[in-house]
């Protein structure tokens, strides 16, 4: 006795039309326990299903081998960019590579803000489904179970760029070495003279963030230096959290003599700190940031940096995302991650004395 034939073989071969697809149907909403007509909003990507549901139907239209027909002729020309904070100077580099891979590929970008969720609204999820674009990129932020299956179920490819959390092994990621880029802006410190250095991270629940942290922690430990968890602030890559947390570092009797400040904003806004409390730079305080945004060589003193390369990192986010679209196989890397470099300038020296 032979085993049944695949649904997508017998849906291609059979030529009853619409008969057969409502057969085919029928057979996996029996399996899911559902009805037909659920199965179909699963693969026309209807909102109105619930998770378990949806992702119960795939699996199955997954392990009957049933394929989708192919969706490029029917995409919109587009790319969804979806940031968890816009305004910086950050997201402008982002937004630059991505702008770069698109218009080489004839595309539109079509940008859109979590407003510091780590995950877009649901709204979003369905505007997305509706205009059915190339692909979708999310910078510093991430997808819920409903909303990649519904992306899933509409054949809309998406990446993570800097996931803020572990994305998942099947996800696919672009990022950057933060913990080198620590370690080294770090060791740089040390390297210099400087024995009391403080650190302003980002947002603890980001991967990026800990990453860098730990990447200091490393620099000092391996130096025989003590981590003194007072001279670590947790900011939020903002100026203004530079410029808060820089006054309580330097504010102390054993204030820090140079400070990692995680990123340029928030070095920035320790520049802003030191000189309200009449500390000169590097004089007196030693700074280096993370990003190495156009801002950094034209601050005053320049700043010393680590380069995280942004716009390549988007550039990839972009390609990855129009080859995971294409129907020609699966790319040979989807977890990817970009050197950071450190970059000295003015703002750090040999602590005085």
């Amino acid at each position: 006795m032979t085993s049944p034939e695949p649904v997508e073989s017998r849906t291609q071969t059979r030529t009853q039309g619409r008969s057969a697809q409502t057969a085919t149907l029928a057979e996996i909403a029996r399996e899911a326990g559902v009805s037909a007509p659920t199965v179909s909003k699963v693969l026309n990507g209807r909102a109105d299903v619930a998770p378990a549901t949806r992702a119960r139907v795939e699996e199955l239209l997954r392990a009957h081998g049933y394929r989708r027909r192919r969706a490029e002729a029917t995409r919109s020309p587009l790319i969804d960019l979806v940031f968890h904070e816009l305004e910086s100077a950050w997201a402008l580099e982002v937004i630059r590579g991505v702008e770069n891979v698109a218009r080489d590929a004839g595309l539109s970008v079509v940008l859109s803000e979590s407003a510091g969720r780590l995950t877009p609204g649901r709204t979003w999820a369905d505007q997305v489904a509706a205009r059915r674009p190339h692909g979708v990129i999310l910078v510093l932020s991430g997808l819920d179970e409903s909303q990649r299956a519904l992306l899933t179920s509409r054949a809309i490819p998406f990446v993570v760029m800097d996931p803020a959390g572990d994305p998942g092994a099947d996800v696919p990621s672009i990022g950057a070495t933060n913990w080198q880029g620590g370690l080294a802006a770090t060791r740089h410190l040390v390297e210099l003279g400087h024995r009391r250095i403080g650190a302003i991270s980002g947002p603890t629940q980001m991967m990026c963030s800990r990453a860098r942290v730990d990447g200091y922690r490393a620099a000092l430990e391996t130096a025989g230096l003590p981590v003194d968890p007072a001279l670590i602030a947790n900011g939020d890559f903002h100026h203004e959290a530079g410029y808060r947390l820089g006054l309580e570092l330097l504010r102390r009797p054993d204030r820090p003599t140079a400070v990692f400040a995680g990123n340029d904003l928030q070095a920035l806004g320790l520049y802003e700190a030191a000189r309200e409390l009449g500390l000169r730079i590097p004089e007196d305080l030693s700074v280096v940031g993370f990003d190495d945004l156009p801002l950094a060589p034209l601050v005053g003193p320049p700043l010393t940096t680590v380069r995280q390369p942004l716009t390549e990192m988007a550039e990839a986010a972009a390609k990855l995302v129009l080859d995971l679209g294409r129907e020609a196989g699966t790319p040979a890397a989807t977890r990817v991650e970009l050197a950071t470099s450190l970059v000295v300038r003015s703002s750090t020296s040999a602590p005085a004395g």
